[in-house]
């Protein structure tokens, strides 16, 4: 991964484990082929999407650029593979897995030298995905969410001469107001900010919680996404 920004995350690992939501169940159906694929979780953070894949009896490995998020993911995934690497430094050997899957990384990656490195470790005929909850912003307690907190640009594209199919899938994730709190204190712009500026992008994330009619006085909150998917075989 290239991006300064994505060094960030091992400096919040705590509360990118508990705040960021997981995947649907329908867009893993999607990404992934039928059988016993081997897979590898690239840019894998605290295991979010490898313990989901973990969880349907598939071997997966880890690999991920930050020390801090590979040590959460180790803690809460005991009995996953995890190693310090990157999309462009991938260190397992060649044809080791039969699928790729980049969650919520892939605007970090250089494509230029991560497909290479991808295919080399892909089996003939591999599998590369590419899986992003967004905040579903057509909810206006979400668009007002995302004025606080700063919609991050991001490339979502896959920027690769390959030929990929993509979906998307709506769907709701149940938050608890402190669950909220760590979603916001998870986000890359947010760590690098200095306390001060974040104590007030938080304490703005309170005030919301306490007036929007749709959050008042309630003890969760289900906040929308929709996950978008895009998939491809290589070699």
């Amino acid at each position: 991964m290239i991006d300064p920004h994505a060094g960030s995350f091992g400096e919040a690992a705590d509360a990118y484990e508990r705040g960021r939501p997981a995947y649907p169940h329908k867009a893993l159906d999607w990404l992934l082929p039928g059988g016993e694929p081997r897979v590898l979780d690239l840019g894998a953070g605290t295991g979010k999407l490898s313990r989901q894949v973990r969880e349907r009896g598939l071997d997966v490995v880890a690999v991920d650029p930050s020390d801090g998020m590979l040590a959460e993911l180790r803690r809460v995934l005991p009995d996953v593979p995890a190693m310090l690497g990157s999309a462009e430094s991938i260190p397992l050997p060649d044809n080791a897995v039969d699928v790729v899957l980049v969650a919520q990384a892939w605007h970090w990656v250089d494509p230029a030298r991560a497909l290479p490195e991808i295919a080399r470790v892909l089996t003939p005929g591999g599998r590369l995905g590419l899986i992003w909850n967004v905040r579903d912003e057509r909810s206006d307690w979400v668009r007002r969410l995302g004025a606080i907190i700063g919609s991050e640009p991001m490339d979502r594209s896959p920027r690769l001469d390959v030929a990929f199919e993509t979906t998307s899938f709506e769907w709701t994730h149940t938050v608890a107001p402190d669950v909220l709190q760590d979603l916001v204190a998870s986000r890359s712009r947010i760590i690098l900010m200095p306390a001060d500026e974040r104590a007030a992008v938080l304490a703005q994330v309170r005030q919301l919680t306490a007036t929007h009619p749709a959050l008042l006085g309630r003890g969760s909150y289900e906040l929308p996404y929709v996950t978008e998917c895009a998939r491809a075989t290589l070699g």
